[in-house]
């Protein structure tokens, strides 16, 4: 079984609850939501978790690679414990700050479904999170085990470990293209129809 951080844990169950709670409430959902005096503050908050989450994500991608580039075995240790601590206390919470303040919003315009371009960019969100969540935290948890049976002071990699954390860098950078998506859709809202439109045609 996956070992998740309690931060993450909680952050993924709020995210899973929110998305819930509009599915099968979506009048309560609306009426909860609906703050037009708070617009400008979540617009705020919105663009700064997420600005943040993905500046952390393309810094934390570089970081690692330059430790495995090095391939000294402490280097990587410390370099892949950072990145995943950040990615629990940091990278986790404000996800869920960009998630709040984007269905606020939303909410306030009409709703995630009417607006074409929210609609894309809040499925492609979900897709992102989705391919994070089911490749890189089980990768997270297998190099976990195998760091735990390595020596402190071994100067020398597994090959195990390695492979498995380029294929979390690969993960990583696949998960920035998402993102660089959602910012294109977010800065020039192009005129495009609601998603659910498309798929019901």
């Amino acid at each position: 079984m996956v070992k998740l951080s309690k931060s993450l844990k909680g952050c993924l169950g709020l995210m899973a609850g929110l998305i819930s709670y509009g599915l099968l409430f979506p009048v309560s959902f609306k009426s909860f939501f609906s703050h037009p005096e708070l617009h400008l503050y979540a617009k705020f908050f919105h663009i700064l978790s997420v600005t943040l989450v993905f500046a952390n994500a393309v810094i934390g991608s570089l970081w690692e690679a330059r430790g495995l580039f090095s391939n000294r075995a402490e280097v990587v240790r410390y370099t892949y414990e950072t990145v995943t601590w950040m990615d629990s206390v940091f990278t986790a919470p404000l996800v869920l700050v960009a998630v709040f303040t984007g269905i606020l919003m939303a909410t306030n315009l009409g709703g995630v479904w009417t607006i074409g371009w929210l609609s894309v960019a809040f499925v492609v969100f979900l897709g992102a999170g989705l391919f994070w969540v089911i490749l890189d935290i089980p990768t997270q948890y297998r190099v976990n085990r195998l760091f735990a049976v390595l020596k402190e002071n071994s100067q020398t990699l597994p090959i195990q470990i390695k492979k498995l954390l380029w294929f979390r860098l690969g993960v990583n950078l696949l998960s920035l293209l998402p993102l660089l998506l959602i910012f294109f859709l977010m800065i020039f809202k192009p005129e495009i129809e609601p998603i659910q439109k498309w798929l019901f045609r």
